[in-house]
């Protein structure tokens, strides 16, 4: 298979098998890479050591980044009364209660984020057919079932990320964009990495994160050192 002058560039500046690096070097190499005509999003993929079948060792969550990840989400609330102005003043694009459900049922689902108060998960739960599969559907633990609508709604517009194992124990995540300072970047994921250190699965055994790496939408991914 022939191999494209920019696969070409980026394989001399960064070896197949190079070793895995400080946070800092990863990222000054990531930068090094050609530039594309579109600001690239950065990715961060964490190797677990769970078993993704057992129940007590999935790993999910949220998290707000210290420097955002460079992208405003679309974001609709389930909320009645003073928790839907809340909503509304906090920038949610739609909030509703059995209209929405209504809209959402019939397959609408331009959005990013469903946040939903507690009192109306009755009204959310039958939506799960359409939210699940594309991974919408409101949650405790993830923080989208809350009472607290304003500043949950907040956090997702300023780029809150959420987060949850594949089945083969891959947690992969958003962390900025190519254009941000290194040193933001760099922040944002030492952040992320620091967070996930501290909600290893108590049922976890041997070591717990296995590799790290990051990568831009159109780059090799460069080995981050645990």
């Amino acid at each position: 298979m022939a191999v494209g002058k920019r696969t070409k560039a980026m394989l001399a500046i960064k070896p197949e098998k190079a070793d895995a690096m400080p946070v800092e070097k990863a990222v000054e190499l990531l930068k090094k890479f050609p530039p594309t005509k579109f600001d690239q999003t950065v990715e961060i993929h964490m190797r677990l050591g769970i078993d993704p079948k057992q129940a007590d060792q999935i790993v999910r969550g949220a998290i707000v980044l210290p420097h955002g990840i460079g992208k405003s989400k679309r974001v609709v609330v389930f909320a009645k009364g003073n928790l839907a102005d809340d909503a509304k003043a906090a920038g949610a694009e739609e909030v509703g209660a059995d209209d929405l459900a209504k809209k959402i049922k019939e397959g609408w689902t331009d959005f990013d984020v469903c946040i939903a108060a507690p009192d109306m998960m009755g009204m959310v739960g039958p939506l799960g057919k359409v939210l699940g599969p594309r991974g919408l559907m409101p949650s405790p633990r993830a923080g989208t079932v809350t009472a607290d609508i304003a500043k949950t709604v907040r956090e997702y517009k300023a780029g809150k990320v959420e987060f949850r194992n594949d089945p083969t124990g891959i947690v992969h995540a958003v962390v900025g964009k190519i254009s941000f300072d290194s040193s933001k970047l760099v922040e944002n994921i030492r952040h992320f990495i620091d967070h996930m250190t501290s909600i290893q699965p108590s049922g976890v055994k041997g070591q717990y994160i296995r590799s790290i790496s990051i990568s831009g939408t159109m780059t090799p991914g460069v080995m981050v050192a645990a």
